[in-house]
Formats: C-alpha cells, sequence, structure tokens
C-alpha cells in the first residue's frame, strides 16, 4: 500500500468522527473552565459563604433534654 492510498482512505474514511468531535468539544469546555475559574473564584466564594451565614443563622435544633439551645430570637 503506497502513502497517497493510505492518505486517501484515512480522509475518506468517517468512522469515529462523532467520538472525535465530542472528545474537542470536551477539551475546550475544560479549557474554558480552566482559563475563567481564576477570574470568578473570588465571587463564587463570597456568593457561597455569605448564602451558607444565612442559611445557618435560621436553623435551631432542638434540645433533647427540653431546654432552649438557640440565643437567635425569633
Amino acid at each position: 500500500m503506497n502513502l497517497v492510498k493510505l492518505v486517501r482512505q484515512l480522509v475518506v474514511d468517517d468512522r469515529g468522527q462523532d467520538l472525535i468531535e465530542y472528545g474537542l468539544l470536551a477539551a475546550i469546555i475544560g479549557i474554558a473552565g480552566y482559563l475563567l475559574y481564576p477570574q470568578i473564584e473570588m465571587a463564587m466564594e463570597a456568593a457561597y459563604e455569605s448564602w451558607g451565614a444565612e442559611q445557618y443563622e435560621i436553623w435551631c435544633p432542638d434540645d433533647p433534654g427540653g431546654g432552649t439551645t438557640c440565643s437567635v430570637e425569633e
């Protein structure tokens, strides 16, 4: 088999093309996420911490002994 015939067969054959396309798409999304993460890291952290603090202050567990455990006024 000569080189020209081999190259022609590789160009014409499209088996596995969708797998390559999905792989390229996944790689592009991964690279974009890697490049954008440092820019949005602090905003995500601040949003998560503020949401978590608000939610943690709302919850007041019941005391198993029947007393009051929360100092938060309702």
